[in-house]
This record gives C-alpha cells, sequence and structure tokens, in this order.
C-alpha cells in the first residue's frame, strides 16, 4: 500500500493474501490468493496456480512484489509471460534476505532490499526503504 500514490498513474491490479484488504483500501481491482508458505505445500500449489490464473488473464507489463510466496509466484508467472518483475524484499528482513527474496534474485528482472547493508552487486540492489 505505499506504492500506491507511486503506482496512480498506471492501470494496476492488486493481488493480496488479506480478503479485507482492497475493502478497507478502496480497491476495486484486486484478486485474493491463497496464503501460503514453504510449510505449506498443498497451499502453496493453490496459490501457484491462483497467481499462474491471474497473470495469465491480465497479462501484465510489469509485476511488483513486495514479498512472500505468493508475490514470489506472480513474479514467477509474470517472468513466463515476458513481463518486467520488481521484487522488492520485506523491510520485516533485517538481517538477511527472506527465502522468497533469495529466489526472486534469479526469477526477477530487478530485486531490490529495503536494507543497505543486504545489497549485493545489483542482486540485490539498494534504492532506499519504503518507510
Amino acid at each position: 500500500m505505499l506504492l500506491r500514490p507511486t503506482l496512480e498513474q498506471f492501470e494496476v491490479h492488486f493481488a493480496t493474501t488479506h480478503p479485507d484488504l482492497p475493502r478497507r483500501a478502496g480497491i476495486t481491482e484486486a484478486t485474493i490468493l491463497p496464503d501460503c508458505n514453504q510449510d505449506q505445500p498443498l497451499n502453496s500449489l493453490r496459490c501457484l496456480l491462483a497467481a499462474a490464473r491471474l497473470v495469465f488473464r491480465l497479462r501484465p507489463d510489469v509485476v511488483i512484489s513486495t514479498g512472500a510466496a505468493p508475490g514470489l509466484f506472480c513474479v514467477l508467472m509474470g517472468r513466463l509471460t515476458g513481463a518486467r518483475t520488481l521484487w522488492i524484499d520485506s523491510i520485516a528482513n533485517a538481517e538477511q534476505l527472506s527465502l522468497c527474496g533469495k529466489l526472486s534474485r534469479w526469477m526477477s528482472t530487478r530485486c531490490l532490499t529495503q536494507w543497505e547493508h543486504l545489497a549485493d552487486n545489483d542482486r540485490p540492489g539498494y534504492a532506499g526503504n519504503l518507510l
């Protein structure tokens, strides 16, 4: 949501795992993805399939994720459809990149960390934080 003002000039479709977030934020273009993590393989498969349906239906030019497995799946599907992708690792991961952040270094067009000391030769890069 911190990126929302920057994205207002574009046609944006949000994807989230929080069912009430779009309503609370006044967002009409949103999809709810199943939440998942590495300890939930069945939920992860459901989320991967939902992300694939979403990205293949919308065919976005750009996919931006601010973290977690559902976002990684959207980035992966975006790459498969030719979209440019941006991964911004969560500000909560101050000591090391998240597991999905580590994977996104190789999947995304551009990978950023919000902690300068975690930047490493542009993979991930550092361009400031969102807070």
